[in-house]
């Protein structure tokens, strides 16, 4: 422990601490101290506000939390967790929601990141500009180096984040990461995993809760000596993306509420956030549902006249309409509120009903021995005048329930 005169440690404890960088260990008796040292070193020569380090250990059976006391004992401005069982997750989310500062960061205790992207990564947090702040590898600026096999794994990776969770992040797994408390507050007890899947677990979740997450390109240098199980670690990740992705399909989680909690309101009067990729999505549904739409009622037409063919063609693709909005466009998920949603959808589908059939009148009123096929084109620009009124009548249908689609 430092002495009384030491006036910098006595400063650095009396005031309120801003940032909080935790360092997970397991078995690192090897690398520790030199760690704690030099990233001391650099808080309080580069980082002009007061900060502290938390070596959270990992149920370590060797003499990491031996090592980690000493020097908790020496500096003021380092402590120590210690955790009775494994799990980098569950480190993190024991040491964050109890932190005391601004923001919350970890590192890797192999430094493998360039310490001179740490400011650039908390920069945004402290001004409220950003949520979460990451380290991306995968960056264009970023100088990676690591062997191939790693580089196609990680990359491999964030191919499936991207393709099965629409992820839009770069760089899930790179271990230099910080978060504003507020938010991690709200987000960690939505976040299952207590391993690696969690940093993973988390960038979805705040993803889709509407967070800004801050990439910062990293310089980046592979620690020969890592000692995790690749292939036990890809088979985990694998099966949290199952996980997460069925939770988000079934709406298991509560993302709209916690949109609501953060206060994600659309920026623009009028102009509902994601509203460009819900019309983009709503189009391609809609294409579908009108080349439908005609082949049913050319098939019917013949069978039972233009008025009933219009009727039943409409009615079975707007069931099938409103399904696909459902689930596609608005991103709502799981069985509950669907039959409401089919009825409200029905009550849609009366309205362009109702254009339609009058279109069929006004049409057989003018011009008594139209064509089937002018019949059809008619209806196909009567139900285009009634696409407008679908969507903004489906946006009203699904507007406490959607959660998953804008953010896709």
């Amino acid at each position: 422990m430092q002495t009384a005169g030491s006036t910098d440690a006595d400063a650095v404890a009396a005031k309120t601490v801003v940032l909080d960088v935790v360092v997970p260990v397991y078995n690192e008796e090897a690398g520790l101290e030199t760690c704690v040292r030099r990233l001391r070193h650099h808080l309080r020569t580069q980082v002009p506000f007061p900060a502290r380090i938390t070596v959270a250990d990992n149920a370590s059976v060797d003499r990491t939390l031996a090592i980690a006391q000493k020097l908790a004992d020496e500096f003021d401005d380092v402590r120590v967790v210690h955790l009775e069982e494994k799990g980098r997750g569950r480190a993190l989310r024991q040491v964050w929601s109890a932190s005391d500062a601004d923001v919350v960061a970890y590192m890797d205790v192999d430094l493998s990141t360039d310490l001179n992207a740490l400011m650039p990564l908390i920069a945004p947090l402290l001004s409220g500009h950003s949520d979460i702040a990451i380290g991306s590898r995968l960056a264009r600026s970023s100088r990676v180096v690591r062997g191939p096999k790693r580089e196609f794994i990680s990359r491999s990776y964030n191919l499936i984040l991207r393709s099965a969770l629409h992820a839009r992040f770069s760089d899930a797994q790179c271990g230099f990461k910080a978060m504003r408390v507020d938010v991690a507050r709200q987000l960690l007890p939505l976040v299952e995993d207590t391993g690696w899947f969690f940093d993973t677990e988390l960038l979805v979740l705040a993803e889709r809760a509407g967070m800004r997450i801050h990439e910062v390109p990293v310089d980046w240098v592979d620690d020969p000596d890592s000692r995790v199980d690749i292939v036990a670690t890809a088979v985990a990740d694998l099966k949290g993306v199952v996980r997460v992705g069925r939770a988000l399909s079934t709406g298991s989680l509560p993302m709209a509420e916690l949109r609501v909690s953060f206060g994600r309101e659309p920026l623009v009067p009028g102009v509902p956030r994601g509203m460009v990729g819900q019309l983009a999505r709503f189009a391609v549904v809609g294409v579908i549902s009108t080349v439908a739409y005609a082949l049913l009622y050319l098939a019917l037409h013949s069978v039972m006249g233009a008025q009933w063919a219009n009727a039943i063609s409409l009615l079975i693709t707007a069931v099938f309409n409103t399904a696909a909005n459902r689930a596609f466009t608005f991103g709502v998920r799981g069985v509950e509120g669907s039959a409401r949603h089919q009825m409200q959808g029905l009550l849609v589908f009366g309205f362009g009903l109702f254009l339609t059939s009058g279109s069929l009148f006004l049409l057989h009123s003018f011009a008594p021995g139209a064509s089937k096929h002018v019949e059809l084109a008619v209806l196909v620009i009567a139900n285009l005048v009634a696409t407008v009124s679908r969507f903004i009548a489906l946006r009203w249908v699904f507007r406490s329930t959607q959660s998953v689609g804008v953010n896709r």
